[in-house]
């Protein structure tokens, strides 16, 4: 069948019959290749970037690239000291910053509020943070929107994030309560299991990771004094790597040094929330079946331009087998033409991808309310989707022309059915 005579004739009747197409014919159906080719890769590209923006986000704001947490049966980091010294002494590292935490209660209508009236408080962790490390690591001064951000000797200062007020989170649940009427100079009490500190809202913090957003942060020394720690008692130390380093090499090389005796250390990706990796991989299969009924949209296109393109040119197929062609060179060329849309349209999706699509949501991403989505398109993937979308219409446009080319030489010369 696919003899090299049958490849070449199949080769030259391709050429003849594409240079001799209707330009708006061919342009219309590469069009169709191209919004094809870009269902299946920006479509599922979208919904995966939609939660990697999230991931993004954790890894920027919050976790960072190697994380230290308590381990399991203990409410701190043991020997915290000793591990936060080694870790700003590795070469890959280029800051770690030391967190207290601690479950807190934020009450702000005490002054105004009367007996038998229903307490102003939301839930929150208070987090205790190093100033200059944490802005390296974290720069949540950059999201503020509302006052300023902490600066050194702000006692009795806090920063919340804006999960806790209603003006940013106007839900009504009994599970979840927020803060009415808080804003930067207004004066709340923080309840730390039995004690009692008033405090002034500084500034308001707004990001879309929800371990900031629900979040209340105060300088360290003064969060350590309040919860009864001390600088050996951290709850988290959050490391940067320099550009380039390996996170696992950092773990294993703490892990050797025998600091996971005294605490749990993760790289970002294991240390991030569990429901974003299983958000990943929901939107990841959702992608893919969108993707698919794409393909199978671009397979039934081919499929009836070609059939129509060899039902009309019925008489000549049986004119070129009448005259000694080999019907599979008719095939052949069919293929070739199928092969030629798919892979023109693919190459122009590739470029509006890599060259206009990707940057442009880099540069403006899209602004959903837990993250800030992006394009996610890795190029193996892209790759394997082109694979794909040519491997799909070469059947597609094999079977019509096989289905026209079968048919008596006689009755195709004739018109005859």
């Amino acid at each position: 069948m696919f003899s090299w005579l049958n490849i070449r004739i199949g080769w030259f009747l391709a050429v003849r019959q594409l240079r001799r197409a209707s330009k708006w014919t061919t342009s219309l159906i590469v069009f169709v290749m191209v919004l094809t080719f870009l269902n299946l890769v920006v479509v599922s590209g979208i919904l995966v970037g939609l939660i990697q923006g999230a991931v993004h986000a954790v890894q920027e704001k919050y976790l960072s690239d190697v994380i230290v947490s308590p381990l399991s049966d203990k409410d701190f980091i043991e020997n915290s000291v000793n591990i936060l010294a080694l870790a700003r002494s590795l070469p890959e590292v280029e800051a770690a910053t030391p967190r207290f935490r601690k479950g807190i209660q934020i009450e702000a209508n005490y002054k105004t509020r009367n007996e038998g009236d229903k307490a102003n408080m939301a839930g929150a962790q208070l987090v205790g943070i190093d100033l200059a490390s944490e802005k390296i690591i974290t720069n949540l001064s950059e999201n503020i929107i509302e006052g300023s951000f902490l600066e050194s000797g702000d006692y009795d200062q806090v920063v919340l994030g804006h999960y806790l007020l209603k003006q940013y989170l106007p839900i009504e649940s009994p599970a979840f309560t927020t803060l009415e009427d808080v804003h930067p100079g207004s004066k709340v009490r923080l309840r730390i299991g039995h004690a009692i500190r008033e405090v002034t809202v500084k500034g308001i913090l707004k990001t879309k990771v929800d371990e900031v957003s629900m979040s209340a942060f105060m300088l360290d020394a003064q969060v350590r004094g309040l919860i009864g720690r001390d600088i050996d008692n951290l709850s988290e130390i959050a490391i940067k790597l320099k550009k380039g380093a390996d996170p696992v090499q950092v773990r294993d090389e703490l892990l050797l040094r025998g600091m996971g005796e005294y605490a749990k250390i993760q790289t970002f990706e294991e240390g991030q929330p569990k429901f974003l990796k299983d958000m990943i991989k929901t939107f990841d299969l959702l992608g893919a079946g969108f993707s698919s009924i794409g393909l199978v949209v671009a397979s039934i296109t081919i499929f009836i331009v070609i059939f129509i393109n060899a039902l009309t040119r019925r008489k000549f197929i049986g004119i070129l087998k009448g005259i000694g062609i080999d019907g599979h060179a008719i095939e052949i060329s069919y293929i070739f033409q199928s092969i030629f849309y798919a892979v023109l349209g693919s190459v122009i999706g590739l470029v509006l991808v890599y060259a206009v699509l990707i940057p442009f949501f880099e540069a403006h991403p899209i602004d959903f309310p837990f993250s800030d989505g992006i394009l996610v398109a890795p190029l193996n993937a892209t790759l394997g989707r082109v694979a794909l979308l040519v491997f799909t219409t070469l059947i597609a446009g094999y079977i019509p022309a096989w289905m026209i080319v079968r048919k008596n030489t006689l009755d195709s010369i004739l018109g005859r059915e």
